[in-house]
């Protein structure tokens, strides 16, 4: 499961409750979160994981006036990170976008696992495909070895298309680095538009996007098939919940998740 939570939209303790009850309605063994809000007093991982009863890691918090936000990975089992390191900016330099990932003990072996959320401009995409570029180089060294390991399974915002050059670069349909590709597991086995970004959530009323898939749940390639194959995705967080009498969407975005095979 994937999951961009944005959190300076709406009513903070039940958008928490939405969002606590909506992953909990999947029962995921493990979850990507992008966007994690956290200040001096309290850190929104922390409290999924413990609600929920997961082990969590996350990125070193980017700080801005006494808050940050930053991407998690909860488990079912133990999780142990593995990286915490930004992304290249606009300039090729260190920025403040950040990619965590872990591996994750599960009863197959080790399962190396990311979560990371590119950059957010319409006019970003050279931004963007630097980032992507970066992340395949990393993905080569979380691997092991492509034909006997566990494949790694990134959740991400990718702020992207799936028709955008970034996209085609991650998927392999344009030229990026050798030796790896990522399955866009929604392409793979999804039906119908599978729309993350959408019109009728009132916290993207003023946007300039209209209806868009931007957040993916991706495994890496070689691998040894079928192991992390897809075998079914599908959207949560689609509609707003009643918490306290309150109805609330839990994010800006949709939820992406997916089943995968397992050895």
């Amino acid at each position: 499961m994937t999951w961009n939570l944005w959190w300076r939209f709406g009513p903070f303790e039940q958008r928490l409750a939405a969002i606590i009850e909506t992953i909990r309605s999947v029962d995921p063994d493990i979850v990507c979160l992008q966007e994690v809000w956290s200040n001096g007093d309290r850190d929104v991982a922390d409290e999924l994981a413990a609600a929920l009863g997961l082990h969590a890691v996350r990125t070193d918090p980017v700080v801005w006036n006494g808050e940050s936000f930053g991407n998690a990975i909860l488990a079912r089992w133990p999780v142990e990170r593995i990286a915490s390191l930004p992304l290249p900016n606009a300039a090729g330099e260190p920025g403040h976008r950040r990619v965590v990932a872990a591996e994750v003990a599960t009863p197959w072996g080790p399962w190396p696992i990311a979560s990371t959320h590119l950059d957010h401009r319409f006019d970003a995409s050279a931004s963007r495909q630097g980032q992507i570029r970066h992340l395949l180089e990393l993905g080569i060294e979380w691997r092991g070895d492509p034909t006997s390991d566990l494949p790694v399974i990134v959740g991400a915002d990718l702020n992207a298309v799936p028709d955008s050059d970034e996209v085609r670069l991650l998927t392999g349909r344009s030229p990026g680095v050798d030796g790896i590709v990522f399955t866009d597991v929604w392409e793979q086995v999804g039906n119908g538009p599978g729309h993350t970004w959408r019109a009728e959530n009132p916290y993207s009323t003023d946007s300039a996007w209209p209806n868009r898939r931007l957040d993916y749940l991706l495994t890496s390639w070689p691998r040894p098939k079928p192991v992390g194959n897809p075998t079914r995705v599908w959207n949560v967080a689609t509609k707003p919940l009643e918490v306290d009498g309150v109805s609330v969407w839990p994010s800006d975005h949709c939820a992406v998740v997916a089943d995968f095979v397992t050895p």
